[in-house]
């Protein structure tokens, strides 16, 4: 096995992000066969070297655990919660997979990709590969996100325009301050009676933002879905139920 960085063999490990382990690194909490490395260009060779982090001990390799959750409303996308609501880790704990089971009751430690608010539903990943979910959030590869957004009203096609090339999102805690989205896909899905469901496809992902791009027009969302992030979608889990990813669409995530 050919030498890596010290950030990658940790990350790959699934003890934390590449970010995280750079700062294990300069803070000297690395060892390799005894030795500090303290360079973030330190490399290893982890078939024939002993690689340490205080606090954790040695550095096993670790394989690859990849989930796809149909997150429910009111889950928190984190490994645990102070106010003790349920978490995406409980809801793998309490339930079983669905389709192709692995690790059945030793399912190695996982975090969840990125996040989706409170009361959002819809597709989040989980793995322990910290490079692969680095990667994947990192706004230089554009993995798309599909969302269906129920709005008040029925915008008009000059409103959905905006939504489509980009519209300005103000920031409520600091006025004057904000951004312009990207462009993105937008479509009428279906209208109702006093409300409208939105499709939006989005290659980047702040805080709370297809809420507030359909603020920014002048429509409240009462209601907000993920169904598809980086190709990958919940149409046959309800939502709790989540499933193990097949080789293959661990290889298409890896295209990214």
């Amino acid at each position: 096995m050919p030498k890596e960085r010290l950030q990658k063999i940790i990350a790959r490990a699934g003890i934390t992000s590449r970010r995280k382990a750079e700062a294990y690194i300069t803070e000297g909490r690395v060892r390799v066969d005894g030795k500090v490395m303290s360079e973030l260009g330190a490399q290893a060779d982890l078939s024939t070297q002993v690689v340490e982090i205080d606090g954790y001990g040695r550095v096993e390799p670790e394989e690859g655990v990849y989930i796809l959750l149909h997150k429910p409303p009111h889950v928190v996308c984190t490994v645990s919660d102070p106010e003790r609501r349920t978490t995406v880790i409980d809801l793998l704990q309490n339930s079983r997979a669905q389709g192709s089971r692995n690790y059945e009751g030793m399912l190695p430690r996982v975090y969840p990709v990125g996040r989706l608010d409170y009361d959002t539903q819809g597709a989040i990943l989980l793995t322990n590969d910290g490079e692969l979910s680095q990667k994947l959030l990192h706004p230089r590869h554009h993995v798309p996100k599909v969302y269906m957004a129920k709005v008040q009203g029925h915008p008009e096609e000059s409103e959905l325009k905006k939504l489509r090339d980009g519209v300005y999102v103000g920031d409520p805690k600091r006025p004057g301050h904000g951004f312009r989205t990207k462009a993105s896909g937008v479509r009428v899905a279906k209208r109702g009676p006093n409300n409208t469901w939105i499709e939006i496809t989005l290659a980047e992902g702040r805080n709370h933002q297809v809420k507030r791009m359909c603020e920014a027009i002048g429509h409240r969302t009462s209601r907000l879905i993920r169904i598809e992030f980086a190709g990958l979608d919940v149409n046959d889990l309800p939502p709790g139920g989540w499933r193990f990813l097949t080789k293959a669409e661990v290889a298409a995530l890896r295209q990214w």
